[in-house]
């Protein structure tokens, strides 16, 4: 994995390592396909973790554990996709605001889990550079997933909270691809939650008996 992890180019003073580019790309493929609600969002996502856990594996082990978790909520994902699929005209999966006991549970889940892995990356300096943020971003990352799983609109809520700590963190300790990566992300962010919100307010308008389904 030495060849991964070696210096692609550099941009504006950063330097780009191979494997933040090529998984951050997959990353990046994978929440398009995400708005798209293509139900390939989660192989790609699936993929890009892949990668990612090969370049941190033994050199950072929290961000090699976070990418594991990562795979595991893919896998979760597709199987819940796939049995969601053809549930809207166009066969793919059908999109809906979360229920205010769901929403409170995540908020709870995310508080309590990011506590909880902050602990844990302090208690064992080696898992983690920063232990608050990264497990804010390992926690969010996980709730965000979760959340398009079960394809809910807060998915992108989740995601922008995820990136407004996730930039400058990721600039901050040398992965600067990432950092460029995540602001790109707003912007698919913002796109997506526009799209699955409109869509969202069509599954849940009523069909009048005898109108064209």
């Amino acid at each position: 994995m030495n060849s991964l992890n070696s210096e692609a180019f550099v941009l504006f003073g950063q330097h780009i390592l191979w494997s933040d580019m090529i998984g951050n790309l997959f990353g990046l493929a994978a929440l398009a396909l995400g708005w798209r609600r293509s139900i390939w969002t989660w192989p790609v996502q699936f993929l890009a973790g892949l990668i990612l856990f090969g370049a941190f594996f033994g050199h950072l082990t929290g961000s090699a554990g976070k990418q594991a978790v990562v795979m595991l909520v893919a896998l979760y994902g597709w199987w819940q996709w796939q049995r969601g699929k053809g549930q809207t005209e166009d066969g793919h999966i059908s999109v809906r605001f979360a229920t205010w006991r769901e929403r409170g549970a995540m908020v709870a889940a995310a508080a309590a889990g990011t506590v909880a892995v902050a602990l844990l990356f302090k208690a064992y300096p080696t898992l983690s550079w920063d232990p608050w943020p990264d497990a804010y971003i390992f926690v969010g990352t996980i709730v965000a997933m979760y959340a398009q799983a079960r394809g809910m609109v807060e998915f992108w809520f989740a995601w922008l909270l995820v990136d407004l700590v996730g930039v400058p963190l990721n600039f901050a300790n040398g992965y600067a691809f990432s950092g460029f990566v995540y602001v790109i992300y707003g912007a698919l962010v913002l796109w997506g939650m526009r799209d699955w919100w409109l869509r969202s307010r069509e599954n849940a308008r009523p069909v009048l008996e005898g109108a064209p389904a």
